[in-house]
């Protein structure tokens, strides 16, 4: 009866991408152009791998197909949800996302991506783009078409602390000195719609997806204000960001201790800060910063003891 899996992530390297998982996380990166942390995904591309008990180096897709007991029997061909930490040394690429219907239509049956990010870390005045100008799809076209960018792409600044829900076809980049938690479904989907020109270590310039993202891209764009809320139990405080029909995303900042009922059949959980330990049914698992875990179907509550931040995710 397992209740708790520690996960090992993968790593991906990335044009854009530098040291700062291994520094703020000391994880064991395979370069200095690391961009991404796969930290629990089910994705053929990144499949996460358990470190504890007794499915120890079994991957998480193989426990979604043969253990659907761990989730609470929920329906689904493949884990829904992937969550991810990024190190943007410098800009990604501006690119869009396709929704399910049309990704499972020109994608060979991958699911859509709507994501979310939750900052945190970034340099002073370091920005994002989120969202365009564009007010028709003619609009759109013509200022893509015409490399038009500074009119075209909405530039916000950010903060540490700092939460945004990116819906599919929401036009968004991370800028240059960024690290991310990214949620977002279990999907590998990307258009790109501009890269500055950029070229790889053979002199070749990224493709880019021009006209499939015009056809997904929002117009007139929807991107607003996300607005989460804050409630306090005893020494902690809960932050709920976001609660849409994809995924639910909270914080929980643990000063002492927190017990947690389950009210839903698992959940997706990225140690940001501290170190502690987490308690469920009899299991035990130490928790440092870096370190990411399911709580499972078979765990009716969840005792959090120590100083420890966590970004907290269901389905």
């Amino acid at each position: 009866m397992v209740k708790l899996l520690k996960l090992k992530p993968v790593f991906k390297e990335r044009i854009w991408g530098g040291t700062t998982l291994r520094d703020s996380f000391g994880y064991d990166i395979p370069s200095e152009q690391t961009g991404e942390c796969w930290a629990i995904s089910a994705h053929p591309n990144g499949n996460s791998t358990v470190e504890n008990g007794p499915f120890e180096g079994k991957e998480l897709s193989w426990l979604w197909d043969h253990h659907r007991e761990l989730f609470g029997h929920v329906t689904g061909d493949r884990f829904p949800l992937l969550t991810k930490i990024l190190d943007a040394k410098t800009d990604l690429s501006v690119q869009v996302h396709p929704n399910d219907s049309y990704a499972k239509e020109n994608e060979n049956g991958e699911l859509g991506k709507t994501e979310c990010w939750y900052i945190i870390d970034c340099k002073e005045d370091a920005e994002m783009i989120f969202g365009h100008h564009a007010r028709t799809k003619e609009e759109l076209v013509k200022m893509i078409n015409s490399g038009n960018w500074n009119d075209l792409l909405r530039r916000i600044r950010i903060k540490p602390g700092d939460f945004f829900y990116v819906p599919s076809g929401t036009i968004h980049a991370l800028c240059e000195g960024t690290l991310v938690l990214e949620t977002q479904q279990s999907s590998d989907t990307t258009y790109r719609v501009y890269d500055y020109d950029r070229v790889d270590q053979n002199g070749e310039k990224r493709e880019l997806h021009l006209s499939k993202a015009m056809e997904v891209t929002t117009v007139p764009d929807e991107v607003g204000q996300n607005n989460h809320h804050t409630s306090k139990h005893d020494s902690t405080i809960i932050t709920t960001y976001v609660e849409e029909e994809f995924f639910s995303v909270y914080k929980w900042e643990v000063s002492d201790s927190f017990t947690y009922k389950k009210t839903t059949p698992f959940l997706l959980c990225s140690v940001i800060e501290g170190q502690g330990q987490v308690k469920a049914d009899g299991e035990t698992l130490q928790v440092n910063k870096g370190d990411h875990f399911i709580t499972t179907a078979n765990a009716d509550s969840m005792i959090i003891e120590g100083s420890v931040e966590i970004i907290v995710s269901h389905p």
